[in-house]
């Protein structure tokens, strides 16, 4: 199979957002999901559906894992599959574990079997770090949050960082709050902008709080040039902080 072919793990935003970035730069892509049972409206929103290749993939399954590995024999991997929900992590520690930490595992011990040179890009999030006066940057040390996805990501983290001296091309991409207009209505900057679109009167919680936000469309740009660099751990942000208060 032609080494130009991206494979994504994971049919979520931002996986059709870097499908869509891909295509633009004549690149083939095929996306993988545990179901092809499904309507893949992200890629309908973005016009894509019809130019992209779906593979059903349980990751927790290695057979499977080796088997599109070996079909496609990629270029580049991106996996941006796996349960991100702060909240739903609580109730579904297990399921979290698996769908990050197993499922990566899975990808680098083939990788690594079969000495692949293969560029693998693991996306993770900037809640696993306590920030440094207010910075969050690869220095940091760990958040000592016990939120079973926290855990999950710092483990991923470790995993990617101590399987790089394999000479393997691994690589970290720490995202910190992404927005599209693909977010539900009760995110907070969308809930603000319908707000003022349709005058309404909202509710919100806390304005005082800071968070760095990012559009889509540049964290994908930012992702396919990291893609071309050498593989290490990235920070993909906008580098500044916003609190509610400022947004609104």
């Amino acid at each position: 199979m032609n080494k130009r072919v991206n494979l994504i793990i994971g049919s979520g935003v931002i996986g059709a957002y870097l499908s869509a970035e891909l295509l633009k730069n004549k690149q083939k892509v095929v996306v993988t999901s545990r179901s092809l049972n499904k309507n893949f409206i992200n890629y309908k929103y973005l016009k894509i559906k019809n130019k992209i290749k779906f593979e059903k993939l349980n990751t927790n399954k290695r057979n499977q894992v080796k088997n599109i590995i070996e079909k496609y024999n990629p270029k580049k991997i991106f996996y941006f599959s796996g349960q991100s929900s702060l909240t739903k992590s609580i109730k579904n520690k297990k399921e979290t574990l698996i769908s990050h930490y197993n499922g990566t595992k899975n990808f680098i011990d083939i990788l690594k079997k079969q000495k692949s040179n293969i560029k693998f890009f693991k996306a993770n999030s900037g809640y696993i770090f306590s920030p440094n006066k207010g910075l969050i940057h690869l220095n940091c040390k760990f958040s000592t949050n016990n939120n079973p996805y926290i855990i999950a990501q710092q483990k991923v983290f470790n995993l990617i960082k101590n399987n790089r001296k394999y000479g393997l091309n691994l690589s970290n991409l720490i995202f910190m709050q992404i927005e599209s207009p693909l977010r539900k209505n009760d995110f907070f900057i969308k809930k603000v902008c319908l707000g003022a679109k349709n005058k309404k009167k909202i509710i919100v919680g806390n304005l005082n709080t800071f968070r760095d936000y990012s559009w889509i469309t540049d964290v994908v740009k930012a992702i396919y040039l990291t893609s071309n660099l050498k593989s290490k751990d990235y920070i993909i942000s906008a580098g500044k902080k916003l609190s509610g208060i400022e947004i609104i």
